[in-house]
């Protein structure tokens, strides 16, 4: 990657940013749309009014970089991790790290050998880990988001589109049941906190009869469905998934639906809030026993090479 070029890319993005910011008297995520939007009408000649007033000739600019997939990738995560400074997101809403996303990566390429796959990503919010996977796949993948959010769809689709990639994104809860044709992969950085709809909630093994339940367990059963047989299903989870106070309605729905295949520990210093780990789940009744690893540095190259070498001895035996 050309770290200059990125450079001079983010420089102009934040400019047109904060001008159509200024000028429609918007937050910065909403002038994030304008200016994707922007950027992709001047490609076409088609400029809209605020490119013609304060964009059209950094967009001219910034199109002339001819930015890589991965450049333009990293530039959006740059331009992210402003806004974050200038207009923090919830937790829930804030981008999946590429560190998390290599492992997710790994996993996929390990476990899934055929060329052409069908992923669905539950909640994909800013849309990072798709741009990831999509990015530095080997793989034919096709790829299909689904978001509740209206403004991280725009976004993530947009940028989606700026960077070239094939992507379908849909304005869709993902605990609600939707047609889709069956898929080899669900992958989720998974929502944290209570689903809202309390008669929905209770129409799955896993709802609580009484009170909340959380969106996370939801999503994960509502995801084998939309497996195909022995398809499986990568999520970034609390680390307390199956030792919470709704665990237990968790597991005994797990023993009729699902395998838990592996589970990666990851540094509780890696998260703001409580703790995560990667779980990796398969649609199959297995007495297999689960790969468990204990992940302490997502930095240390040594301990990435004996987790990648543990995990394909575990599931090439």
């Amino acid at each position: 990657m050309d770290m200059e070029k990125i450079e001079q890319g983010f420089l102009l993005m934040i400019e047109n940013i904060k001008s159509i910011a200024r000028e429609q008297n918007t937050d910065f995520y909403d002038a994030f749309v304008e200016q994707n939007a922007a950027f992709l009408q001047a490609k076409l000649d088609k400029p809209t009014d605020v490119a013609l007033s304060v964009l059209t000739a950094s967009n001219q600019k910034l199109s002339q970089l001819h930015l890589t997939k991965k450049e333009w990738q990293k530039l959006f995560q740059f331009v992210l991790l402003k806004g974050a400074q200038v207009a923090p997101m919830q937790p829930n809403h804030a981008f999946t790290p590429d560190s998390i996303g290599a492992l997710f990566h790994f996993i996929i390429e390990t476990l899934h050998p055929k060329k052409d796959i069908r992923v669905l990503e539950m909640g994909s919010g800013l849309g990072n880990l798709a741009e990831f996977l999509l990015v530095n796949t080997t793989k034919n993948i096709e790829y299909v988001g689904f978001e509740v959010d209206d403004l991280l769809l725009d976004l993530a689709a947009s940028m989606s589109e700026i960077i070239g990639l094939q992507a379908t994104f849909m304005q869709v809860d993902g605990v609600q049941s939707q047609l889709l044709a069956p898929v080899d992969v669900v992958i989720s950085d998974l929502p944290i906190g209570f689903y809202p709809d309390d008669a929905l909630a209770q129409t799955f093994f896993v709802g609580q009869k009484q009170g909340h339940t959380f969106a996370h367990h939801l999503m994960i059963e509502q995801a084998m469905k939309y497996l195909k047989e022995s398809g499986f299903a990568v999520f970034l989870a609390p680390a307390d998934l199956l030792t919470s106070v709704q665990a237990e309605t968790l597991k005994n729905w797990m023993v009729e639906q699902a395998h838990l295949a592996a589970v990666i520990t990851l540094p509780e210093q890696l998260f703001k809030q409580a703790a995560k780990s990667i779980y990796v789940f398969k649609k199959s009744k297995s007495t297999r026993a689960t790969f468990v690893y204990p992940l302490e540095n997502l930095n240390d190259q040594k301990d990435i090479h004996a987790l990648m070498t543990a995990f394909q001895s575990h599931f090439d035996a």
